[in-house]
């Protein structure tokens, strides 16, 4: 009797090494991706952290697909980051005080996080209320870690980082915001 279980045991380990017939482990899908395009001109590419914040990749995925973000534009600049995602910016224009406080029309809970807002690092903008935000998105061309566990980093720039310096070094008024019209176009991509 033992002869059996001996054999059967043997031809289980001859069919695992025989490639293709053993399993291989699942591979790990790749992190979702969104590409901002500029409509003067310049991409660029984010990689979304799904497991760091799930709920608000999933909302800016939503948008995205929607083309809620077409056509706006970065309307606050500063030396340390460019944010848009303020549908107003359609139609309001850059020194209207109302820009800079819309949104998608409801808001999403904080999922705040252990990512840490370094140069690159893509973070929902909200406001006093920790559980405000909604479509307003912000790009960190400068290490801030004073928003560390503050705000919900939702993801980082792969590529196109020297864009939105270029975005930092655009004129601007007196409120941050660019002169000159900056629209964006935004797509899923992975």
């Amino acid at each position: 009797m033992i002869e059996r279980p001996l054999a059967l045991a043997a031809l289980l380990l001859a069919v695992a090494s025989v490639p293709g017939l053993a399993q291989t482990p699942p591979k790990a899908s790749p992190a979702p991706r969104a590409l901002i395009t500029l409509e003067k001109g310049g991409q660029i590419v984010l990689e979304l952290f799904p497991a760091d914040a799930p709920r608000h990749v999933e909302n800016f995925t939503k948008l995205v697909r929607r083309g809620f973000y077409d056509g706006l534009r970065f309307h606050r600049v500063e030396d340390w980051v460019v944010q848009a995602g303020d549908p107003q910016t359609k139609t309001l224009a850059a020194d209207d005080d109302r820009v800079g406080n819309g949104g998608p029309g409801y808001t999403i809970k904080a999922e705040f996080n252990d990512v840490p807002h370094k140069r690159g690092v893509v973070s929902m903008a909200r406001a006093q209320d920790p559980n405000s935000a909604g479509s307003q998105f912000f790009i960190v061309v400068k290490d801030s870690a004073f928003l560390d566990r503050q705000y919900t980093a939702f993801g980082r720039v792969m590529r196109g980082i020297e864009v939105a310096d270029q975005i930092v070094g655009a004129a601007r008024d007196g409120r941050d915001n660019p002169k000159d019209r900056i629209d964006i176009k935004v797509r899923v991509v992975g």
